[in-house]
């Protein structure tokens, strides 16, 4: 079976590294709050192209303190408005109701599955206070007509770059385009830790501060608790094992591309709808192809040994836990959730692999 993604096998080539870093740590005796958080704090940061990377427990607890701090800052109050894409994975919903905020989903394009930026200037209102962008399955979803929005509105952009490390625009990383960014390092992302971890990224300095002290319990000094804030802390022992694969995140992205590149030749089954193609603006964390008859072809790479994933089955909008926004029709969503198919990407797949995969979908018919 071809794993849609092994972990063990991604892991593996950096083994020695990976295993003396993490016995630093450990003979350090600090396992918290130490030099290995620093050091990949200002790395990460270095690497973005911000002057402050404030790490934090999770990709969604990333996203969720950006807002608190907006709330705490006073640019963000109870009921505010943020825009966000309908098409995203719940993790962005959550964050802006978690914070008492209002989502309004803005459908995505039918090209490359990010926002519609031709739609975001419509769903503002008098409450409308951010953009939330997601960089999702690995592309750039920015654009200088959202940034424009944004500044003629008086709006915070806000990007949440779980799934685009070290993805670029226009020779700038995402995480550094709009206002803050957040950042997941789950397992599996393109720069993954051994276990959860998150990170913001910012060059606005009243905001790296409020969200460093909402994330160690609300406090800047200890004992000091100028907010009521949560713990959210990445240990030492991910820092560390971060601080390691972030040397082979553009060689691991590069990879990638070169396996998608791949794809996008050589995947010519006309039931299969590819991703428009991207270079620097996409870092295919997720290779989104489509298919009508999603279900079947699935089932069909199994039989054939290929694993696939599908990203995601159900949108936001039509979940149990969010039934008040079930009213709305977003139809360009429904279509990418009800068609989706994720594909092998990840870049320790052979040629002989990814040949295999490619030719696989070439003889699916219904």
């Amino acid at each position: 079976m071809i794993a849609y993604q092994d972990l063990k096998r991604v892991t593996s080539r950096h083994q020695e590294e990976l295993q003396a870093a993490v016995r630093q740590v450990i003979d350090s005796g600090r396992y918290l709050q130490g030099q290995a958080v620093e050091r990949f704090e200002n790395h990460y940061a270095d690497y973005i192209g911000t002057r402050h990377c404030v790490s934090c427990a999770s990709g969604l607890d990333a996203l969720t303190l950006i807002l608190r701090a907006y709330k705490e800052t006073g640019i963000l109050r109870e009921g505010d408005e943020v825009i966000v894409p309908a098409n995203t994975y719940i993790a962005s919903i959550l964050s802006i109701t978690e914070n008492l905020l209002k989502p309004i989903l803005v459908e995505p394009s039918l090209l490359t599955y990010e926002i519609d930026d031709t739609k975001i200037e419509e769903a503002i209102t008098e409450r409308t206070r951010a953009v939330m962008i997601v960089h999702l399955y690995g592309r750039n979803s920015f654009t200088p007509k959202i940034a424009e929005i944004c500044r003629r509105h008086h709006l915070k952009l806000i990007e949440d770059n779980a799934q685009a490390h070290g993805c670029e625009f226009e020779g700038r990383k995402t995480g550094s385009l709009g206002d803050a960014a957040a950042h997941s390092f789950y397992p599996a992302k393109n720069l993954g830790a051994l276990g959860d971890a998150g990170a913001v990224t910012t060059d606005d300095d009243e905001l790296s501060s409020a969200i460093r002290a909402l994330g160690n319990y609300g406090s800047n000094k200890k004992y000091i608790f100028p907010y009521k804030g949560r713990n959210s802390r990445m240990d030492e022992i991910q820092a560390a094992v971060l601080d390691v694969k972030l040397r082979y995140l553009d060689d691991d992205n590069q990879n990638r591309r070169e396996i998608a590149e791949f794809y996008l030749r050589n995947i010519s089954n006309p039931l299969v709808h590819n991703p428009l193609p991207g270079k620097r603006d996409n870092v295919w964390h997720i290779f989104p192809a489509r298919c009508e008859h999603r279900d079947e072809l699935q089932e069909y790479l199994r039989r054939q040994g290929i694993e696939t994933m599908i990203h995601y089955p159900v949108p936001p909008h039509r979940q149990e836990c969010y039934k008040e926004l079930g009213i709305l029709r977003l139809p360009i969503t429904e279509k990418i959730h009800r068609e989706e198919i994720s594909i092998p990407v990840y870049p320790c797949l052979d040629r002989q692999e990814y040949t295999y995969i490619a030719e696989k979908i070439n003889e699916f018919e219904t």
